[in-house]
């Protein structure tokens, strides 16, 4: 009788075993030994398969050991004591390192406003800007000239473009270099050699290879303790030195730098790999000294970096911060500040200078030019605005060593080696205005009231 008339007679269990009912069949498994199996083999033999073994139970015995519930280690509590005593010290004193911080931050007063442009215009407004034209250096050597020209300094877009050019493309090559007589048209310097060059290879004398612009507002507007800002996107290319700057009104102080420079960005447009900073760092610094020789720079100045990046991929807020008893220059927002001075002791103590100083063949007493009137002397005074992009010089911006520079500051010709180095220099130059212009989205400046 097959399995399935065995179920439906109720002649059988599941396990082949008679049942006393059809319905016990299907009730719950009685306990039951391990099931052994058996398979058939191809000659008909039956081999019977290894009984399963069910896993043994094992069961601690003896006394079982609680470290847990007995008394803790000294030398463990003092370890959990102290670091975390320790970390609630850190936060303690990071809460009182921030309000501190905080507290300690000086903030500017009430400003009122001196000066807001956007350049919405087709052109720079007269009656804020002036274009300083000149081919004399300013001081530094410099191998650029400043015209008055729409193609060094122009606004576009709502925006304004200080754009270095090639001399070379205006007079040709070799006119630089030898037998060309050159007088720059609306010069705005007094001293007449600041306006004409004549060419002479053999005397070292070139006409300078690059054109370019400086904007100030120079006898128009110009603040005593506030705020400035300018928006600004940087050029790009070898020996390329914009700046965003100011210089006193009046030399109340006598000559530069007795009456100081506050330069509230300064950059070289070499690229990242420059070993003397490149454009992916800015720079904002005091100039001021007893004498025209005796610059004392290198005690009031800082920088500010960008990674991954640099300042002319795209615009940044330049701003400075000034009263008489602070002046901060910082990118961006205060906490990326490039220099955060206080005026707490004066300026001719801080800078250390000797008593006397050798004139010729004798000492002569230094006197201070500062004093008796306060510690922000001689940043006391009016200073005015400069927008500018020079090319180049010999006072050590860009310092001798550092990159393949073709001239030294020391050289009589200077102007001339870097002239002859222009198919080498002028590669690193970008076609594109958009990215050899120091581009200028606005610039606002306020007055403490």
């Amino acid at each position: 009788m097959s399995a399935h008339s065995l179920l439906e007679n109720g002649a059988v269990d599941l396990q082949g075993r008679p049942s006393s009912s059809p319905r016990e069949a299907f009730s719950s498994p009685r306990p039951r030994p391990p099931t052994v199996l058996y398979s058939t083999g191809n000659q008909g033999t039956r081999s019977r398969l290894a009984r399963r073994k069910r896993p043994v139970s094992t069961m601690l015995s003896g006394e079982i050991t609680k470290p847990w519930v007995g008394k803790k280690d000294r030398a463990a509590r003092i370890s959990y004591f102290l670091t975390y005593s320790m970390l609630l010290l850190g936060v303690v004193a990071a809460a009182f390192r921030c309000f501190n911080g905080w507290r300690s931050v000086s903030l500017i007063g009430s400003l009122c406003p001196v000066l807001e442009d956007d350049f919405n215009g087709s052109d720079i407004d007269p009656s804020v800007w002036m274009r300083e034209v000149d081919l004399g250096g300013y001081g530094n050597g410099e191998f650029e000239m400043t015209t008055a020209s729409l193609n060094n300094s122009f606004v576009r877009n709502g925006q304004l473009y200080i754009v270095p050019t090639l001399t070379s493309d205006v007079i040709g090559r070799e006119a630089i270099f030898n037998g060309y007589t050159y007088n720059l048209t609306g010069c705005t310097n007094t001293n007449l050699t600041a306006c004409g060059a004549v060419s002479n290879f053999t005397a070292g004398t070139v006409i300078n290879p690059v054109m370019s612009a400086r904007i100030s507002t120079k006898g128009k507007r110009s603040i005593r303790y506030g705020k400035v800002e300018v928006r600004a996107k940087l050029p790009r290319g070898d020996w390329i030195w914009p700046a965003i700057w100011m210089l006193p009104e009046n030399n109340t102080y006598g000559p530069w730098p007795l009456s100081g420079e506050i330069d509230i960005m300064e950059a070289r447009g070499n690229g990242p790999e420059y070993p003397a900073q490149g454009v992916n760092y800015v720079r904002g610094s005091l100039n001021w000294g007893p004498l025209t020789w005796l610059n004392a720079v290198s005690k009031t100045y800082g920088w500010w970096s960008v990674r991954r990046s640099t300042y002319a991929d795209q615009f940044h807020t330049f701003a400075l911060e000034w009263t008489e008893d602070f002046l901060r220059v910082y990118v961006d927002n205060r906490l990326q500040h490039m220099l955060d001075l206080r005026f707490d002791i004066p300026f001719f103590e801080r800078g250390k200078f000797p008593t006397s100083v050798a004139n010729a063949s004798q000492e002569i007493i230094l006197p201070n030019p500062w004093a008796g009137r306060g510690n922000s002397a001689p940043f006391d005074q009016p200073f005015y605005l400069i927008l500018d992009v020079a090319v180049g010089g010999t006072n050590g911006w860009f310092p001798d060593g550092a990159g393949d520079k073709p001239w030294l500051n020391g050289a009589n010709d200077a102007m001339q080696l870097f002239a002859q180095a222009q198919d080498k220099w002028s590669q690193t130059w970008p076609t594109s205005e958009e990215d050899r212009a120091l581009k200028i989205d606005y610039v606002k400046m306020w007055e403490l009231c």
